[in-house]
């Protein structure tokens, strides 16, 4: 090439570089009235390598020359706003999953993401800076399965059953995000993707075997629900997953997430995950590695600062310009669709102001959420309490304590009632009451005196609070009074509250009501014994002492119902790392519980009766439609979980005992007796065989109908559960 034509290809050049330069000074992204695709586009054409690298991080930097602020994807909302600002303190994800209520749970994350918005809405009107945990991106739901009790983490999740932890989980979503056509309210993100679920102590460098039957009956199911709801985010989890690093698995993000279900949202990294790609998993050798390893595998953002070496993998060849832009397309698109590049004027939920936040409304909404969170597990006829009893003992390390209304990922406020203050709030101005701890939560009494376990024996009614707190069980680091990085591995609760509650039962026969808090089935076999009520509360939030004392003096009947199988010890477990669904969960497990999966009790008793079907056989992609008369055969106005299971008979494929396949809640009058029907899909028929297929099952299924899942030991602890036998072509 001669020299004129040198200088007039660099002139050519230069000009074309001004020309688009000078077009992305216009900003044409900001055009509100063209696609978002189109505008992603435009604003990656116009972002510089280093630019596009700074933006797939969780702490995203700001881009001067644009007006683009800084922003941290990293926020949580698991059971409301948390680590942000003042906020409504729903019960923990696990009590929600106990409440069975799909409308309700809709109801909640709609009013987390309203106080969420209300946050950033004065935000943008003061030009405040958008700081970590007061943003719009919600690392919510916890969508695992809980397929181990000793989990730690269990609690944020809705429970061990797929069909239930989707319901649950889409609804969470579809409140979280808005029905806005153009625009989100919050973006959610379910994770841990997937099968993750402990042990704790292990979660950075854990492999977790699973064949493709259990990954597709019950490890992905709960995630497909979320995206058939289009959740904007996905978390993948720290583990390997089949010997893959589930943020560097082709299999997980791109033939399961990307490919077979078509999602289109961003992928996020758990925190620090793929620095285990080298330090803990050893899969790669050098950060630049790992960094390649997870871009190319589809995660779109690090949270974390590996991808801070993405610049370095591109001066070694490992990733390409074009693979930042496939990660940054779904984030950018995110940033768009939650309007943050639109006039703040022009969003629908730009109205949205603080006096949303911990409203009445919401305060109220707390509560009732609780109060169908609640789980009566054994009452003898002492429930419920008289508000005019003389006298009232209430006793236990729980009692008074906040830290048992919050469970993990928790928000703070002014106004959290403990069992103590509930119960004070109802009982009549002229009762007696007195309070002593009694003994410690996890440990002896350093003091050696007087434990006043004796006046259990001295009043009309004793209330004892026992349980675990945040502090015992939780994630990793978190729960720093844990010995097993935040399991229970014993599933026990501390043998001094054990030793404590005996020395209360004595040989009086007074009414000894315990009241558990933990985000976790424990050991009640003895507990069970002891008391002659028994409420599990999990961790039940802000007004989780006024619903607690709302059920205890019947100002409502208990609906809660066990979103998890409470065995009756360790025993009863395979090993912790196991992660074969063989011997786990109401669909797998043989051996008779302490608690089935979907028990509770009420004030009453009801009585399902006419359990008819339209026909007994069921024809290839025909709907079927189940009726009963359900009749509340006592005095007291209850509102009633009853579900809808289906056994398929004569599979040998390994298929479960039995699957949940809908549920609904009923509200019954005193002697009310109403008809009420579920819709038979041809598809409930359907298993998972042992290669991960989809396949219709063929011959003898039972179709059951229920307050509880199907066994001998929910009839003995008195549930109703009424079957018809199909023949499925």
């Amino acid at each position: 090439m001669n020299k004129y034509c040198l200088v007039f290809f660099v002139a050519f050049q230069f000009v074309g570089w001004s020309q688009s330069q000078s077009n992305c000074d216009t900003k044409p992204w900001l055009n509100s009235q063209l696609s978002y695709n189109e505008r992603v586009e435009l604003l990656i054409g116009c972002l510089t390598f280093d630019e596009k690298v700074s933006q797939l991080l969780n702490a995203s930097d700001e881009i001067n020359r644009y007006n683009i602020k800084a922003y941290d994807w990293w926020n949580e909302a698991l059971h409301g706003l948390a680590r942000s600002a003042k906020a409504t303190i729903f019960p923990q994800a696990i009590g929600m999953a106990a409440t069975f209520d799909r409308n309700l749970i809709q109801e909640v994350g709609s009013t987390i993401s309203d106080e969420a918005r209300a946050v950033n809405n004065y935000l943008i009107k003061n030009n405040g800076d958008f700081i970590r945990y007061m943003g719009l991106t919600f690392w919510s739901p916890n969508v695992n399965i809980f397929r181990d009790p000793r989990w730690g983490r269990g609690q944020e999740t809705y429970g061990e059953d797929p069909f239930l932890s989707g319901q649950i989980g889409a609804s969470f979503i579809k409140g979280m995000q808005g029905d806005n056509p153009k625009y989100l309210k919050t973006a959610a993100c379910a994770k841990h993707f997937a099968v993750h679920s402990g042990p704790e102590a292990e979660r950075h460098q854990f492999n977790a075997i699973v064949n493709q039957q259990d990954l597709y009956e019950t490890y992905l199911p709960a995630f497909k629900a979320c995206i058939d709801v289009g959740v904007e985010a996905v978390m993948c989890a720290y583990n390997r997953t089949n010997n893959e690093a589930c943020c560097g698995s082709p299999t997980l993000l791109q033939s399961i997430l990307r490919g077979d279900w078509g999602f289109q949202g961003h992928i996020v990294s758990d925190c620090g995950a793929l620095k285990n790609f080298h330090q803990r998993h050893g899969l790669t050798n050098s950060p630049e590695e790992s960094a390649a390893l997870a871009l190319k595998s589809g995660t779109n953002l690090n949270c974390g600062n590996t991808y801070k070496k993405l610049g370095d993998a591109y001066e070694k060849g490992l990733v390409t310009e074009e693979d930042l832009n496939n990660a940054l397309r779904p984030l950018l698109k995110t940033r768009f669709k939650l309007g943050m590049f639109d006039s703040f004027e022009d969003n629908p939920y730009a109205t949205i102001g603080l006096e949303e936040i911990h409203s009445k409304e919401n305060i109220d909404l707390a509560r009732k959420v609780a109060q169908k969170s609640i789980v009566l597990l054994k009452n003898n006829g002492v429930l419920p309490l008289k508000k005019d009893i003389k006298q009232l003992y209430l006793s236990g390390p729980l009692v008074g304590d906040i830290r048992t209304l919050i469970g993990n990922y928790y928000g703070l406020n002014d106004n959290l009632v403990t069992l103590l203050e509930g119960v004070m709030g109802k009982v009549s101005p002229i009762t007696s009451v007195q309070y002593r701890a009694g003994t410690l939560i996890n440990h002896t009494n350093n003091n050696n005196g007087d434990d006043f376990s004796y006046l259990a024996s001295k009043s009309d009614a004793t209330i004892i609070g026992l349980g675990l707190t945040i502090v015992m069980e939780g994630e990793e680091n978190e729960a720093i009074g844990s010995i097993d990085k935040g399991d229970n591995i014993s599933m026990a609760l501390p043998e001094n509250q054990m030793a404590y509650l005996r020395k209360m039962r004595g040989k009086h026969n007074k009414p000894l009501i315990g009241v558990v808090f933990a985000g976790c089935p424990l050991d009640l076999t003895e507990v069970s014994e002891l008391v002659d009520a028994l409420i599990y509360a999990w961790y039940p939030g802000e007004q989780g002492g006024n619903a607690i004392a709302d059920v205890i003096f019947g100002d409502i009947s208990p609906s809660g119902k066990l979103p998890i199988t409470f065995p009756k010890n360790i025993k009863q477990l395979p090993p912790y790392n196991d992660y074969s669904m063989k011997g786990r969960t109401y669909k797998y497990m043989l051996q008779e519980p302490q608690y089935p999966f979907g028990f509770g009790l009420t004030y009453s008793n009801i009585k399902i009766d006419s359990l008819t079907i339209n026909s007994k056989t069921i024809q290839k992609n025909e709907s079927q439609l189940v009726e009963a008369t359900l009749t509340n055969s006592g005095n007291f106005k209850i509102e009633e979980v009853i579900q809808l299971y289906v056994s398929l008979k004569g599979n040998t494929e390994g298929v479960p005992l039995c699957s949940l396949k809908n549920f609904k809640r009923v509200n019954l009058e005193p002697n009310e007796s109403v008809k009420m029907n579920f819709l038979i899909d041809a598809n409930f028929f359907n298993y998972i065989d042992k290669k991960g297929k989809n396949k219709k099952h063929k011959g003898l299924a039972e179709i059951i109908v229920g307050n509880a899942s199907p066994s001998k030991r929910s009839e003995t602890l008195g549930a109703t559960i009424k079957t018809i036998n199909v023949n499925v072509k």
